[in-house]
């Protein structure tokens, strides 16, 4: 003992005498920035020490350090740090020079690129490092609470579904308003590829490209950005770059893999057994029958089925990627493979997805070069059915009877004929899930080749053909063992089959010649102009089979008999001539002007053809001499731009007068008039104004952007009514009016820059959507049919998304019945007590993002948030339907309902058959503001040492968790949700909507 005492006492001696040894020695000087302004709190430290210290208000200095340090760094956010060799010098002064990299950095703004600094449209770009810990599936989603100006909603919580995009809010009522995608220069088919319908819930077209190929991605938000897409550009644009090679790059190999698990976020609080047969016998009890004659048994908890812990379960989510990527001055490629395996939280829900992409460029010669670019998908969706579905899985597990269960006494799943089958409106959610197949495949296919050739110095002509397939096949059986193949009588009980199949095709050509240069130190000039030739087809097909001779038979070529068959093919197409001129004079006064001539087979002979220009213009104030003394303001720009754009997402044929098939009389075949045509059908057209300013200062800590809008769309395409005399009801035309005006804004500090790094990034945005016109002074409806007409409304004056329906006063407290407002005093409840009852349009919304480094570890939260939208909690007219029926669940809610005389609630009493105190009104209206930690983040890079060890470049391994919480006052399971989705009038609907899910995963980054 004494020996090792005595060997740690010289070990300690001798470490003291080395330390001793070391002398240390005190360096000062001043900071300066290129311009001789002081730089006050510039990071100065030793390398690869913790040594360090920060610079005074005047960019003095002084630090202390060991006699044998050999370098000094300099660090300051907006300036280009520098090592200075110390070489036995105790005054060190160093100039810092500005890093332009910001301002330098190339935004892609269509058909062309330009410096950041000198773009004066509306553009907002996306690193898709902030979102590559997210367990994305769509690169849709990767826009959610990034950028202000653009609202994302995710309709529901199962894997491969809809997102609906919107972009400075609705600019259409019958046409579509999703923004036009554009990867690799080739516009890319949206929304969702399945033809079947889920009760309003559609799949996402866009999930068949992988997120982790994408280099960059640029939303193009006003004319001045987007006219250059002319007729496709009114609902706003989205560039999408992918990875490519970089020049004089040695070949690199990135391995990521993720794995995880899903778990829903919330669930419906429902009654159990035991209350539910209480208040049944209540409602039967207030309507004057006896409950026992009814089939009521007594109270009892022998059966308690929780049906939504039955439908639902832990998931996994596993997804694995491989990519290459490096070049030569000649060549350059990148090549990804990757694998996604992502169950539901739905028993039976799964989507599996494998892709591979490459690009290639190469430099034949000094003026030419070309490339090729390639993305395949495929993808496997196990879908099961949604909301809005008498027999979908999620409501039926809200709503069935909690007194009957799933599997009898010996473990059998219950099916339609068996004693314990509850049958319509329940069924079995669990059967429900687990034995349909619904499945659907899908094959995309993306890709072009190019070539550019250098005809004069900084002439260049460039010449692309793309093309973009998705064919997609679904595949449906329900057996006998189901509510469809096995309760439903129309189908003769003996199971139901149907398949389809779906083809869509873009042919792309376009051929850009661009200019560019420079006269003296003053002018900058540059320009393009091109041809773009677009085909399009699409190719369908459906069969529909019933009679099957057993569940053990499952495709069509066992039915018994096929009920009926359709296909369906059309064609459309699209001549484009554009251009576009940059003018920029001294850096700082700078203007754009740009223009599109399209011309569209899909409008009329005398509205053919549409033109689309767009004018800009910009001030650099900073550049200006008297600012130029203002050392702290880094940039200062002025934006102002005016242009139109049009929308021609409307179906084929529409402006012809067009026949169709008829059975005529005895069954014998014939055609008919279909639809009258209007030769004057023509394009939807957006003007739009905007205004913004772009601020910098601090050396870049602190980055402002502001933006005003007002954006008119008139030509709207409306049905127009006609006297049934005529034999139609409608014509399409021309005809209505919105507007859209609104205000975004984002900041962008580096709040703390030292060894530890915290930045933060805030957007916020207000869109007021108006229907200032319409085809004829009366409203149109849309949405769920309700006592009053429907559950939505399109009127002048009112925005898009605007419920309908009785305005809820309370409960009569003697009573206990519904008080509603009777609008036209006439002293009963009718239809013409419809009103306004709320809508939709959020007041605000926007995303908080903190992201933090410490050496090693990073860290990122990421909020989203939205204010002022209501809901219709729709499902809530079955789960507080006051008695109108008692064949399904109540919610918890209902507890509070009225029971005597004196209550004071604002549910009304169960009284069996009263459809009266369940009409829809306000009362189904709720506030869906909410507050979401959508991802936190956690991760470790290794340092250099190690990774030299282990042969790597990059070692990262990380933790994420998606939908950890939400605050929000809406009682339903989220507030984030659209039953319809992607619908434009009846948005703000929750019928049972399955909701988010929250991802816990782990993984990890190799580069090698």
């Amino acid at each position: 003992m004494n020996r090792i005492l005595l060997l740690l006492f010289l070990c300690t001696f001798a470490t003291l005498q080395l330390v001793a040894q070391v002398e240390e020695i005190t360096i000062t000087g001043t900071v300066t920035g290129e311009r001789g302004d002081a730089l006050p709190g510039v990071n100065i430290f030793i390398k690869n020490t913790t040594i360090g210290t920060i610079s005074e208000f005047d960019g003095k200095y002084s630090i202390s350090i060991p006699s044998d340090a050999q370098f000094i760094v300099f660090s300051y956010i907006g300036f280009l740090t520098i090592e200075e060799p110390i070489n036995n010098r105790n005054i060190i002064d160093v100039v810092l020079k500005e890093d332009t990299k910001q301002l330098e950095e190339i935004v892609v703004t269509g058909y062309s690129s330009q410096k950041k600094a000198d773009v004066i449209g509306s553009i907002s770009s996306i690193d898709p490092k902030v979102v590559q810990d997210m367990p994305i599936i769509g690169l849709d989603q990767a826009l959610q609470g990034q950028v202000s100006g653009v609202s994302v909603t995710q309709s529901s919580g199962t894997p491969g579904g809809g997102i609906m995009v919107r972009i400075r809010g609705n600019s259409s009522i019958s046409s579509a308003n999703q923004p036009l995608y554009i990867v690799d220069g080739i516009p890319i088919r949206d929304g969702g590829l399945s033809t079947r319908s889920f009760g309003g819930q559609n799949d996402n077209a866009l999930s068949t490209i992988n997120p982790n190929d994408i280099e960059s991605m640029e939303i193009l938000k006003d004319a001045s950005a987007k006219a250059i897409y002319g007729s496709r550009a009114a609902n706003g644009v989205v560039i999408i770059t992918t990875k490519r090679g970089k020049i004089d790059t040695p070949t690199t190999f990135d391995i990521d893999i993720q794995r995880g698990i899903i778990n829903p976020t919330n669930s419906v609080d429902v009654l159990d057994a035991s209350q539910l047969l209480q208040l049944q016998r209540e409602a039967l009890f207030n309507a004057g029958e006896d409950p026992n004659d009814a089939g009521i048994p007594g109270v009892t908890d022998g059966v308690n089925t929780n049906w939504q812990d039955e439908v639902m379960r832990q998931a996994i989510v596993q997804q694995y990627q491989l990519s290459t990527r490096g070049g030569s001055e000649k060549t350059q490629f990148y090549l990804s493979a990757a694998y996604r395996d992502e169950e539901g939280v739905m028993l039976n829900n799964k989507f599996s997805r494998a892709t591979f992409a490459t690009n290639i460029d190469h430099k034949a010669t000094n003026r030419l070069s070309f490339g090729l670019n390639l993305n395949l998908g495929r993808t496997k969706n196990n879908r099961v059915k949604g909301d809005n579905f008498l027999d979908g899985v999620y409501n039926a597990a809200i709503t069935s009877l909690p007194y009957y269960e799933p599997y009898d006494e010996n473990g059998k799943l219950i099916v339609p004929g068996d004693a314990g089958y509850a049958e319509i409106p329940n069924f079995n959610p669990v059967g429900q899930a687990i034995e349909p197949r619904f499945d659907t495949y899908a094959t995309k296919m993306l890709g072009g080749i190019y070539a550019k050739y250098e005809i004069i110095p900084n002439l260049f002509f460039i010449s692309k053909f793309n093309a973009d397939y998705t064919s997609t096949i679904e595949d449906q059986f329900e057996p006998t063992t189901t509510a469809i193949g096995g309760w439903l009588e129309s189908v003769q009980r003996q199971g139901y089959g149907v398949y389809s199949t779906t083809e869509y095709s873009t042919l792309l050509n376009n051929n850009v010649l661009t200019y560019s240069t420079s006269i003296g130190d003053v002018h900058d000039i540059s320009g393009l102009v091109g041809t773009e030739f677009i085909s399009r087809t699409y190719r369908s097909g459906s069969t529909t089979g019933i009679l099957f001779p057993s569940d053990d038979f499952t495709y069509l070529t066992s039915s018994g008999l096929i009920l009926d068959g359709s296909s369906y093919l059309d064609n459309s197409g699209l001549i484009s001539f554009f251009g576009e001129l940059n003018y920029k004079y001294k850096s700082k006064y700078l203007a754009k002007i740009s223009a599109r001539y399209d011309g569209s087979s899909r409008f009329g002979e005398d509205r053919k053809y549409g033109f689309f220009p767009a004018f800009s213009v910009g001030w650099r104030m900073t550049e200006e001499d008297f600012l130029s003394g203002i050392s702290w303001l880094d940039d200062l720009k002025l934006r102002a731009s005016y242009g139109l754009t049009g929308n021609e997402r409307i179906g084929n044929f529409q402006y012809l007068a067009t026949w169709g098939a008829t059975t005529a009389y005895n069954g014998v075949p014939g055609v008919g008039p279909a639809t009258l045509g209007n030769p004057n059908l023509g394009w939807e057209q957006n003007t739009e104004f905007d205004v913004g300013a772009d601020l910098a200062f601090l050396s870049g800590r602190i980055q402002f952007v502001f933006d005003y809008y007002y954006n008119v769309t008139n030509n709207l395409l409306l049905n127009e009514a006609l006297p049934y005399t005529t034999g139609f009801g409608s014509i399409l035309g021309n005809l209505g009016e919105v507007t859209n005006e609104g205000m975004e804004f984002t900041v962008t500090t580096v709040n703390i820059d030292k060894t530890l790094h915290w930045t933060t990034q805030f957007n916020i945005s207000a869109n007021r959507n108006i229907v200032q016109k319409l085809a004829t002074d009366e409203p149109q409806f849309s949405g769920y049919t309700t006592f009053t007409n429907s559950t939505h409304i399109v009127a002048t004056g009112k925005p898009l998304g605007t419920f309908w329906g009785l305005k809820y006063l309370g409960v009569d407290p003697g009573t206990g019945d519904a008080i509603y407002y009777d609008k036209n005093n006439d002293g009963k409840l009718t239809a013409n007590d419809g009103t306004y009852i709320g809508d939709a349009e959020p007041d605000f919304y926007g995303g908080f993002t903190n992201n933090l480094t410490y050496k090693g570890f990073d860290f990122s939260a990421f909020f989203q948030f939205s204010s002022g939208n209501q809901l219709i909690n729709f499902g809530n007219t079955t789960l507080l339907n006051s008695g109108e029926e008692i064949k399904n669940n109540q919610s918890i809610k209902a507890l509070e309902r009225w029971q005597k005389e004196g209550d004071i609630t604002s549910i009304p009493k169960y009284e069996f058959g009263n459809t009266e105190n369940n009409r829809f009104s306000s009362r189904f209206i709720e506030d869906a503001s909410y507050l979401r930690l959508k991802n936190v983040a956690l991760g470790y890079s290794f340092n250099q040492e190690i990774l030299a060890k282990l042969k790597m470049k990059k070692l990262r391994v990380y933790a994420s968790a998606t939908n950890i919480w939400t605050l929000t006052n809406y009682s339903g399971a989220d507030p984030e949700v659209n039953s319809l989705d992607g619908s434009t009038t009846a948005q703000g609907l929750d019928l049972y909507t399955f909701p988010q899910v929250k991802t816990i995963l782990v993984g990890i980054n190799i580069g090698f």
